[in-house]
């Protein structure tokens, strides 16, 4: 599976598109902004967490191109790089 079609990807920004549509018709209904921007914020740690797990994917990814298949050590030390992304 190519690390840019991950399910898990997929879905957490299919929901986050889901999501900012709901917020965009809170702002033509002109709701509350104090809600809106709660609403805004969940939108963006969404996105956050979408961006973290497509950049340690793509680590990940051509990190095997390059060496070969991960052993379950390596794996574990790399999933070190998974707390380091949320940073980025």
């Amino acid at each position: 599976m190519s690390h840019a079609t991950n399910p898990d990807l997929l879905n957490r920004l299919k929901r986050a598109k889901g999501h900012l549509a709901t917020i965009i018709k809170m702002i033509e209904d002109e709701r509350d902004g104090l809600e809106t921007a709660q609403q805004l914020l969940a939108v963006i740690n969404a996105l956050d967490k979408a961006k973290t797990l497509l950049v340690t994917d793509h680590i990940e990814h051509h990190l095997e191109d390059v060496v070969g298949p991960l052993s379950r050590e390596a794996r574990e030390k790399l999933g070190r790089l998974t707390d380091l992304a949320k940073y980025l």
